[in-house]
């Protein structure tokens, strides 16, 4: 698989099929080796001699002064390694080289080296290398997946890469409590494509017993009133020491408002990802992350990876008004209460024993065969009154059984309770995690909610799991909406089942059906990764009615349900002009004035032989070939003419689309060299005449909707400390978007 934003090529990042990409640089010779993760080729490095062997890549890559660059690669060997960045002057000449820490033990399992670094002033290009220091000659070293490129970090994480990962120092963090901090490699195995993960990792160590913690150093911005959540891997010394995380606001003084804990319940000394989020109190202005150990022994190390803050991960149902902490039990019981009973409620423990999101889940004990009452908080309801709601468990009995009514009690401004909306009794299902739902309408004078269940143990020591608490007002499974001024259809698709595979078709008026694109290309057995999808189709046809059929499948490629939307109609406005369309970069796509449309031909490839004493020749043909002709437009202006450039800058297939009526039908096509003309001998005149040559093309298959991937502001703000760095990084706006660096 390819990294993204790898400066390498693909057969030197996974050493496949060959090690073209790769030479020895002192003391070894390299080969062909197999057994790789990312493809089965990996770079065998092997000593002549005793002592430090290096390879190096053959080419050298554009790199910028001053910009964070990240190398890392997957290693395998007897020895210790370590990776480095070798700078370059224009003219291929070193300027320096920046090492990684070498691993703190071999490792012949694959285990993830990296280091980043700021380029220096006069670097130009850039190489990788790879270092192991054996104790004698022909001992091998195997290295595979290698990146090199621009500092990894989390879309959306509101710090830096370097607080995400400590992979330049440890500068985003200094000590709050009796600690000293420091980086490690420890020798772990990652999946292949945990790019963020890995390498240099933080270390907090205890300096005398008692506890100890550490305060991120960046304070970036948050809005009141937002709920974030934070995470981050944690490795504590011991299973009985309690690691935790801690999400903290301050105010625009920088006086501390509130701290939330994420204690970590682990199950042994290895890396587990905790969790915790909070809501921004009313004067949050900035907020900053803590981690730490509590009751250390002196000497205790922790390590601390993949440090994010951001808003929470979309697991539950969209439009749930229940807050994350409320929703998946990573930090406690998120507010949850017996309020009648002899039931009790806790976190699930340890990590990872019982969980649908995140790590635990929300657990009900009943000692006795009697009857409970489990209530969440009160949540404000938006909108409220007179609009059906959905609430849903995901739940799972572990011992014992129960029985349930499951209901969502309403409540008024003063916090007064009006009603409760229940189902009746029934078994709680008692294999495996079950989803069960409830729709209520919310009373006229309601304005916030709580979900309630009635449970009744019906054996003594019952226990339910419960996690992904949600409650949302109902909308539309598939709904498609027109968009005239883009030439487009947006098809909204809710409650989607995450982990199955979707398939979404455009129906045309003759029944035939058309896979509708997406961001990885054509929506086919597409994994589906949040309940919510919003499908963007720019193909749809213009001026006549289509339908969307939706089909989910399980992981396993079986059907498990089917929906449909539509028809839908997009106007084709007016039948003098066409849209040109770029599938994979729809920003790019333009409405045009046709002046003329192509004369069309369809060549083909023919050998004529002429045998002797036959009259008539013999002739070979291939199949003949689409359509050609020439697209005749007008630009009005120069805002149209400059956005006709940039629509053929890049050289793609486009769709070109005219009103019905028109004499064509939609078409792929390839645009040869382009004419562009005056109309007239008078200069300041804006209109130009444009011919497009025009080449049938299939539909591309491949290509998917491209875009900003997830990006944000704050991605760029987290990246860059000034306005003058962004500018020097990016040539356009668009660049930007997609973090299209210069070089």
């Amino acid at each position: 698989m390819a990294i993204p934003g790898n400066l390498l090529s693909s057969t030197t990042e996974a050493v496949d099929p060959n090690t073209s990409g790769w030479t020895a640089k002192l003391n070894c010779t390299i080969a062909l080796g197999s057994g790789g993760r990312n493809g089965d080729g990996c770079l065998t490095v092997r000593s002549v001699a005793a002592g430090e062997m290096q390879a190096r890549t053959v080419s050298s890559y554009r790199v910028i002064s001053g910009t964070v660059y990240e190398t890392f690669a997957d290693a395998s060997g007897t020895v210790a390694e370590r990776i480095g960045i070798r700078w370059l002057t224009s003219a291929g000449a070193e300027i320096s080289v920046t090492w990684s820490l070498t691993t703190a033990a071999a490792s012949a399992s694959w285990h993830r080296v990296s280091v980043a670094a700021s380029a220096p002033v006069g670097a130009a290009r850039a190489q990788v290398l790879l270092s192991s220091t054996p104790a004698a000659g022909n001992v091998p070293h195997f290295w595979e997946n290698v990146y090199l490129g621009l500092a990894w970090r989390t879309t959306g994480n509101l710090l830096t890469a370097n607080a995400e990962t400590s992979e330049v120092d440890t500068s985003a963090w200094a000590v709050e409590t009796n600690a000293t901090i420091s980086r490690t490699v420890p020798a772990i195995t990652w999946a292949v494509d945990a790019y963020q993960v890995g390498g240099h990792m933080l270390t907090l160590t205890a300096v005398a017993n008692g506890n100890v913690s550490a305060l991120g150093t960046e304070r970036p911005a948050v809005m009141p009133g937002t709920e974030y959540a934070a995470y981050t891997y944690l490795s504590p010394p011991t299973s009985g020491i309690t690691a935790w995380i801690e999400l903290r606001f301050y105010d625009a003084g920088g006086t501390q408002l509130s701290a939330t804990r994420g204690p970590l319940a682990a199950p042994g000394t290895g890396y587990y990802r905790q969790r915790v989020s909070a809501v921004a109190p009313a004067a949050a202005a900035t907020c900053a992350i803590a981690v730490g150990m509590d009751s250390a022994t002196a000497g205790q190390i922790m390590r601390v990876d993949n440090t994010v803050v951001g808003t929470p991960v979309p697991t539950a149902r969209a439009g749930t008004i229940l807050t994350y902490e409320a929703t998946s039990f990573e930090q406690g019981v998120g507010g949850w209460s017996i309020t009648s009973g002899a039931a009790t409620v806790a976190r699930s423990t340890p990590w990872g024993a019982y969980s649908v999101d995140g790590a635990y889940s929300l657990t009900v004990s009943s000692a006795t065969a009697t009857t409970s009452t489990l209530r969440s908080a009160r949540f404000p309801l938006t909108p409220g009154a007179g609009v059906n709601w959905r609430t849903e468990w995901v739940s799972q009995v572990t011992a014992g059984g129960w029985t349930a009514t499951r209901g969502v009690r309403w409540y008024d401004a003063a916090n007064n309770s009006i009603s409760l909306d229940a189902t009746t009794s029934a078994t709680v299902p008692t294999s495996g995690w079950w989803a069960l739902t409830t729709d209520v309408v919310a009373p006229a004078n309601a304005t916030q909610a709580a979900i309630e269940w009635t449970l009744t143990a019906t054996s003594t020591s019952s226990v339910l799991r419960m996690d992904v608490a949600s409650l949302w007002p109902v909308l539309p499974l598939a709904a498609v909406a027109a968009h005239a001024d883009t030439g487009s259809a947006t098809l909204t698709l809710r409650e989607l089942p995450v982990g199955y595979l979707l398939t979404v078709y455009r129906v045309g008026q003759d029944g035939a059906r058309t896979l509708v694109r997406g961001t990885s290309g054509l929506l086919n057995k597409t994994p589906i990764s949040s309940d919510l999808m919003v499908i963007e189709d720019y193909e749809a046809p213009l001026g006549v009615p289509v339908t969307y059929a939706v089909e989910i499948y399980t992981a396993a490629s079986v059907l498990s349900a089917t929906r449909s939307a539509g028809p839908v109609t997009i106007d084709a406005g007016d039948p003098n002009e066409a849209w040109l369309k770029d599938p994979g970069q729809p920003q790019r796509n333009l409405r045009v004035l046709v002046e003329r449309a192509p004369d069309w031909s369809r060549p083909i490839q023919q050998s004529a032989y002429q045998v002797k004493g036959r009259r008539n020749a013999v002739i070979l043909s291939g199949l003949r070939g689409g359509l050609e002709g020439d697209l005749s437009v007008w630009t009005r202006d120069d805002d149209e003419r400059a956005a006709l450039h940039w629509l053929l800058d890049t050289g793609d297939v486009l769709l070109w689309q005219a009103a019905p009526g028109m004499g064509v039908v939609d078409m792929y096509v390839n645009v040869g060299s382009v004419d562009e003309g005056r109309v007239s001998g008078y200069a300041p005149e804006l209109w130009r005449t444009w011919k497009l040559p025009l080449t049938q093309a299939d539909m591309p298959v491949s290509t998917g909707v491209g875009g900003s991937a997830g990006g944000t502001w704050q991605d760029v703000l987290s990246s860059f400390s000034t306005g003058t760095d962004v500018l020097a990084a990016y040539e356009t706006g668009e660049d930007m978007l997609l973090d299209h660096r210069r070089g």
